[in-house]
């Protein structure tokens, strides 16, 4: 696989040197609005979104290959990241379509690919609620959005990150009986969007296990879903079956147990090729900011922050560079 100008140099602006995708994700919004007030007390403004995210950008890029933004309230911390890091910008709205079955995504009314672009974007990232238990037609109409999008992103020449995120109406998708279901749910996910008609350039992937659930993991809260060499063979499993590169999300779990699901990653040796983690980096400072103010969560952010974040990155010596997924010489991106 070939990738155009655009692309290669959207995906080197968001990897370390060594071609290994390190961002930080900082684009929640519904939620981190809810959590916020929830703190305070009282209702969170923009003013207070902007800032929050400005706070995480400043302080965490300079440890960061990249940070996804959200174009609503990310706009001004995208100016104030650090120079080594790129810039991701979400397309799709928050949350999702409650009036039907399906989680439904819409994208943003007021934004395109190219304005995305313009305002600074080095790539594209879409969510996408997803599972192959749907119906049919629900999932139809998903691979058809998706479509839609690659081909906008292709227009651009632009890279498309595509974040799938797995579910089941009325589960509780943290609980065991989910867990059990999750290999298949993420595996499946990755054998449809890694398919080139959908014109995705990295997949954005939960990691394929529920730590949790995981007998004799550090992480593990007593009920087993699967022995430690079943978690491992669901991550090959998993991996088998990509064409394209993946890096895996933090899915708002802590960051003790993020780092070791990427621990566990690279002991069974799959080919991944980084991480785009939020929450396991900067979830504990909402209080934090919400009770004391700015001063107090940027101090949070420089201790304890770059901890988190620094714990992760320690545990990408593991991942693996895309430029070999895409045919690329190290030496055309300046590796």
């Amino acid at each position: 696989m070939k990738l155009t100008p655009g692309k290669l140099a959207g995906l080197k602006a968001v990897s370390n040197d060594r071609g290994v995708i390190a961002a930080a994700a900082m684009d929640q919004r519904g939620s981190l609005q809810k959590a916020l007030a929830k703190e305070k007390g009282s209702a969170v403004n923009d003013a207070m979104m902007e800032e929050f995210k400005i706070l995480v950008t400043e302080v965490l890029t300079p440890h960061a290959s990249a940070i996804l933004l959200d174009p609503e309230w990310g706009l001004p911390g995208s100016k104030r990241r650090a120079k080594n890091a790129g810039l991701l910008l979400a397309y799709e709205k928050t949350g999702y379509d409650k009036t039907g079955p399906g989680r439904l995504g819409d994208l943003l009314d007021h934004w395109s690919v190219r304005r995305l672009k313009e305002a600074g974007a080095d790539c594209i990232k879409i969510l996408l609620y997803y599972t192959p238990f749907d119906p049919k037609d629900i999932n139809d109409k998903k691979h058809a959005w998706v479509e839609r999008l690659g081909d906008e992103c292709r227009a651009n020449d632009i890279p498309f990150f595509l974040e799938f995120v797995g579910y089941e109406e009325g589960v509780d998708e943290k609980g065991f009986d989910y867990a059990k279901k999750k290999p298949q749910v993420v595996t499946e996910s990755m054998r449809e969007f890694t398919k080139d008609r959908y014109g995705v350039d990295v997949m954005k992937v939960e990691v394929p296990v529920n730590m949790k659930f995981v007998e004799g993991s550090k992480s593990y809260a007593g009920q087993k879903a699967y022995s430690k060499k079943e978690a491992i063979d669901f991550f090959h499993q998993a991996a088998k079956v990509a064409t394209k590169p993946f890096i895996y999300l933090s899915a708002g779990v802590s960051n003790a147990e993020f780092t070791e699901a990427l621990e566990l990653a690279g002991e069974s040796g799959v080919r991944f090729n980084g991480v785009l983690c939020g929450r396991a980096t900067w979830k504990n400072g909402i209080p934090i900011y919400a009770k004391q103010g700015a001063e107090a969560f940027r101090k949070w952010l420089q201790t304890e922050g770059v901890k988190n974040i620094e714990n992760v990155n320690a545990r990408l010596k593991a991942a693996t560079p895309w430029y070999s997924i895409y045919q690329v010489e190290p030496a055309m991106v300046g590796a």
